[in-house]
This record gives structure tokens, C-alpha cells and sequence, in this order.
């Protein structure tokens, strides 16, 4: 009892939170910002409303949460992709990721970031906000590596490489959502190939 008595005021108690975080980010990423609604969220955590809030936040600061996870997790493909040394290779590591992560056994179809708000009505614009900045920050880092692959001589010189990224961004959205709608995955990946046959595209 003691021990208890001095416990931080608030601290949630009798749940892992990385176990709780990670089924936050099922349910956001099967249904959507708005369509996870609290009840589902704390059902599937496993814990009460008044412990998510203490240990998350409101619903909007464990969505940032959850897509923070997402990012580091499923979708850590895409940074792993801005390493590898030749920009073709970037583009490859990037469309096949996106399949891999938009058809895995690990999760829900499609990808959370593209499909989590598109159909968010106004309670949902946060979350819309959240994910076109995050999709945006991806373009922008893909943009900035194949800049460099121009300077050092790995894409020719009249290569637009804010146009490239747009490319392999649309890509792997439209990727993301023919997932989300049933296509298989070694459809979407004869979709990559085809892709990537073409590099540079533009």
C-alpha cells in the first residue's frame, strides 16, 4: 500500500502502453480517424476511457501518437529507402515497401497515413491535417535524395526531382488504396515493377 501511495498522481496502472499503443494503431489504421471511435479504441487497449486520457492524451493526441508508431513501424520502409546509395534503388526500396506494408499479414490493407482521414468530415480535419503533413514531409524527404542523386551525378542533370518524388508519392498511395480495395499483392507488385522498368520517369 505504500508503494502505491506514492506512486505519481494520474500514472495509468495494470496495462503495458506499448501493447495498448500498438492496438490504438489497428484500430486507426483498419478504420480511420473518425471511425475509431472511443469506445473501439479503449475496448481494443484494453483499458478505460480515463486511462487513455492519462496516459495518451484526447483522442486527437493518440491518433499522433499512433501515427508516430506507424511511422517507426509498417512504414519505416520509407526511410529506410532514402539509404540506399543509388537513387533507382531509393525509388525500389519505396514502391516495394509500400506494397509489402499495404498487404502484410501484420495489419489491416492499405496504409494509414493515406486511407486513416480522407473521408473525415469536420471532427476529422485534425487528423486530415496530421496525415497530408505527413505524407507531405515523405515527398519532401524523397525530393531532397534524388536532388542529391543529381548533384552527385547518379540522376542526369535535366532529371525534376520534385516531380520524381510526386511520381513514386502518387505511386505508392494509389498502391495503398487499390490494397486497401482487395488487389493482391503480387498484382501491386507487377504495378512496381512496372514502374521502376521505366526509372528514371520522368
Amino acid at each position: 500500500m505504500e508503494n502505491i501511495a506514492r506512486a505519481p498522481v494520474g500514472r495509468p496502472r495494470g496495462f503495458d502502453a506499448d501493447e495498448a499503443l500498438e492496438r490504438a494503431m489497428l484500430v486507426f489504421w483498419e478504420r480511420g480517424y473518425e471511425g475509431a471511435g472511443l469506445t473501439a479504441l479503449t475496448e481494443a487497449m484494453g483499458i478505460t476511457r480515463k486511462s487513455m486520457y492519462a496516459a495518451f492524451g484526447n483522442k486527437e493526441d493518440l491518433f499522433r501518437k499512433a501515427l508516430d508508431r506507424y511511422t517507426a513501424g509498417p512504414a519505416s520502409y520509407a526511410a529506410r529507402a532514402l539509404e540506399e546509395p543509388r537513387a533507382r534503388e531509393v525509388a525500389a526500396a519505396f514502391l516495394n515497401g509500400s506494397v509489402r506494408a499495404t498487404t502484410g499479414p501484420g495489419g489491416p490493407a492499405g496504409c494509414l497515413g493515406v486511407q486513416g482521414s480522407l473521408a473525415a468530415g469536420e471532427s476529422g480535419r485534425a487528423a486530415r491535417d496530421i496525415l497530408a503533413a505527413w505524407r507531405e514531409d515523405a515527398r519532401l524527404r524523397l525530393r531532397d535524395r534524388f536532388r542529391r542523386a543529381v548533384e552527385e551525378g547518379d540522376l542526369p542533370t535535366e532529371a525534376d526531382p520534385d516531380l520524381i518524388a510526386r511520381h513514386l508519392m502518387a505511386l505508392g498511395n494509389g498502391i495503398a488504396v487499390q490494397a486497401a480495395g482487395g488487389t493482391s499483392r503480387a498484382e501491386l507488385q507487377r504495378v512496381a515493377d512496372a514502374a521502376l522498368r521505366s526509372w528514371p520517369p520522368l
